[in-house]
């Protein structure tokens, strides 16, 4: 019995054998497949990789050859005569450009400050004769003309001072002339607004008013300055001096 299944056995174990060898088989072709494969792309793109090494390196090197050849063009270029005559005119040009403008820029300056100085003066000018007052021709005007130029030469004196004792002397005419007192007999009479002889006139008469004994604010403002030298002030006269 035990005989009779053995061959029976021994088939199925070789039938076994094939079919397991059949799969062990196509197992190692589909690894040996699954392997080629890997190893072409591998090899494909590392290919590539180290061709675009070589030619990186290749480029590099070239550049680096290139590099002192173009710095000796260059040298050669600005180190012959016509190039650094050239670049000399250029910096000179510059310099002569730079100089000029700032020239220019000065005298600018100094116009414009010489202009602002101007103007500054007109103004003042301006503000001085709009500021001047304007006197009336008559005897207020002539008081107050007069004060304005006693005040700036510390001459003392008073409008009602003033103007009380021209009323005396000569009623407020400009012109009139005493023909008949001592002074008169001397030869020397009192003339003007305060009656004033001309030696006295020319003695006490103030700069910058008219050397004229009949100048209405002539006349008074040098009679106020003899009242002042010998009476202090034309306030203290109150009749003939």
């Amino acid at each position: 019995m035990f005989s009779s299944r053995t061959p029976g056995l021994s088939r199925l174990n070789k039938t076994q054998k094939a079919s397991m060898a059949g799969v062990a088989a196509a197992g190692v072709a589909a690894v040996t497949f699954s392997l080629v494969p890997t190893t072409a792309v591998a090899a494909e793109s590392q290919a590539p990789v180290q061709s675009r090494t070589t030619s990186t390196v290749s480029t590099s090197a070239t550049d680096s050859a290139r590099t002192p050849a173009v710095s000796a063009i260059i040298a050669k270029q600005f180190s012959s005569p016509d190039t650094a005559a050239k670049v000399q005119a250029v910096v000179q040009k510059t310099a002569s450009e730079k100089t000029k403008a700032e020239a220019a820029t000065k005298n600018e300056a100094v116009a414009k400050a010489k202009a602002d100085a101007q103007k500054r003066a007109d103004e003042a000018a301006n503000r001085s004769t709009v500021r001047k007052p304007v006197y009336k021709n008559n005897l207020d005007g002539w008081i107050k003309e007069s004060l304005a130029i006693m005040k700036k030469h510390k001459i003392p004196g008073s409008y009602e001072g003033l103007h009380r004792n021209i009323i005396r002397e000569s009623s407020g005419n400009p012109k009139a002339i005493n023909l008949w007192d001592i002074n008169a007999r001397n030869g020397i009479p009192s003339k003007g607004l305060l009656q004033v002889i001309p030696p006295t006139f020319k003695t006490y008469h103030v700069k910058g008013t008219p050397f004229d004994i009949y100048d209405p604010v002539a006349n008074i403002v040098a009679a106020a300055n003899y009242a002042a030298d010998r009476y202090g002030s034309m306030d203290n006269v109150n009749s003939a001096y």
